[in-house]
C-alpha cells in the first residue's frame, strides 16, 4: 500500500466529525505546501508496539539527536487523538514561538512548543492554522 492510500484509509477511518477535519486539513496543508513529500507513520515501534498516535506527515526536516545521529523525518504532523485532533510543527528551535506568534488568535486550542491541539476546526481560526503551517513548511533543518 503506498503512502495516499494509507493516508486516505487512515483518514476514513475517524469518526465523524474528526474525519471531514482530517479530510479538510489535509487538502490544506497539501495546497499550502505544493509537491511536498508525504509521509504516513503508523506510530508502532520497530518491535510492532504502538508507541504514538498514527501521522500524516508534510515535507521534509532532519532530526539531529545529541549523541550526533540524525533521522529523516517529517515537517508537518497531522493525527487524530482521543480529544481531537493535532497539528505538529517540526524543527522550530524557540519553543515559545507557536504559542507567542500563533495562540491568542487561534481560538479554542492548546499550543506548545511544536503543537497546536484543538478540538475541531469549528474551534479555531483556520487562517491562523494556515499560517503556523505555512511558517513550517518555511523551516529548514538548518533554522
Amino acid at each position: 500500500m503506498n503512502v495516499q492510500e494509507q493516508i486516505k484509509n487512515y483518514i476514513a477511518s475517524q469518526p465523524e466529525p474528526k474525519r471531514s477535519d482530517m479530510q479538510e486539513l489535509h487538502q490544506l496543508t497539501l495546497q499550502v505546501l505544493p509537491g511536498c513529500k508525504l509521509w504516513f507513520d503508523n506510530g508502532k515501534n520497530s518491535e510492532n508496539k504502538t508507541v504514538s498516535n498514527p501521522t500524516i506527515g508534510y515535507g521534509f526536516h532532519t532530526i539531529k539527536y545529541a549523541d550526533g545521529k540524525t533521522k529523516d523525518f517529517f515537517q508537518i504532523g497531522l493525527s487524530a487523538n482521543k480529544t481531537g485532533i493535532s497539528v505538529y510543527i517540526l524543527g522550530i528551535k524557540d519553543k515559545t514561538y507557536l504559542a507567542q506568534t500563533y495562540g491568542k488568535n487561534l481560538g479554542k486550542a492548546s499550543v506548545t512548543g511544536y503543537c497546536i491541539r484543538f478540538k475541531t476546526l469549528k474551534d479555531i481560526n483556520i487562517d491562523i492554522l494556515e499560517a503556523a503551517i505555512r511558517y513550517g513548511g518555511e523551516i529548514t533543518s538548518e533554522n
